[in-house]
């Protein structure tokens, strides 16, 4: 049975689930411990965020004329058709990612803060198959972030001379059925842990390898 259902009705995204599931991001409507049955995608271009617009708002205004209020929202400019999925077994563990990847903001972590004249970001979902305690929670977003990390490096994409590890406006959700008992570990070396790091890693490499490829050769200095 797959874990959640998905539709793609541009510019709109949507990761479905049959029942409530406890979730924590940095979403920007509903950032923090939440329940929903949904996680929705927006794609937005340049000319839908004018100098001055409130993106929060926004994002709440589109989602509410679509219907989506109570899901967990995330905003892009990648092309959601162009989403990928993964998903990976670990003993009794499973975990599916759901990701839109785009890099035209990308940097490395601990350079200086600049401004990017393109946009593009990571969102991600990653649902886990069982209840996870809080610090669980808080452990699966690590690892989600460190599979991440990971499938960017090994790309050695260098945009800007250095290999980037993420963008300025990645958002990361984790996904886990309601109720008890609550796993209460999901570091690297448990089988949840482990099937995190595999699907997460999979969608982002597969998504940042497409995305790569649509964009114009860099220059000598800059690979």
């Amino acid at each position: 049975m797959k874990a959640f259902s998905i539709r793609c009705d541009s510019p709109i995204l949507v990761a479905e689930f049959t029942r409530p599931h406890a979730m924590l991001s940095w979403s920007l409507t509903r950032p923090g411990f939440t329940s929903a049955n949904s996680v929705a995608w927006l794609h937005v271009r340049d000319d839908d965020l004018p100098l001055g617009l409130d993106p929060v708002q926004f994002l709440r205004d589109r989602m509410s004329a679509a219907g989506l209020d109570d899901a967990v929202h995330l905003m892009t400019s990648r092309d959601i058709r162009k989403h990928h999925v993964a998903e990976a077994s670990v003993g009794l563990a499973a975990a599916t990612c759901l990701a839109t990847v785009g890099l035209g903001n990308a940097a490395r972590v601990g350079s200086a803060p600049a401004l990017h004249d393109r946009a593009g970001t990571i969102n991600l979902l990653v649902h886990v198959d069982r209840p996870l305690s809080q610090a669980a929670f808080v452990e699966t977003v690590s690892i989600a972030a460190q599979a991440r990390t990971v499938a960017l490096v090994e790309l050695e994409w260098k945009p800007h001379g250095e290999v980037v590890t993420g963008t300025g406006t990645d958002c990361i959700v984790v996904a886990a059925p309601a109720g008890n008992p609550e796993e209460q570990f999901a570091g690297l070396h448990t089988d949840i842990g482990s099937a995190v790091g595999r699907a997460t890693y999979d969608a982002i490499t597969f998504g940042a390898k497409a995305w790569i490829a649509e964009q114009p050769p860099l220059g000598l200095a800059e690979r």
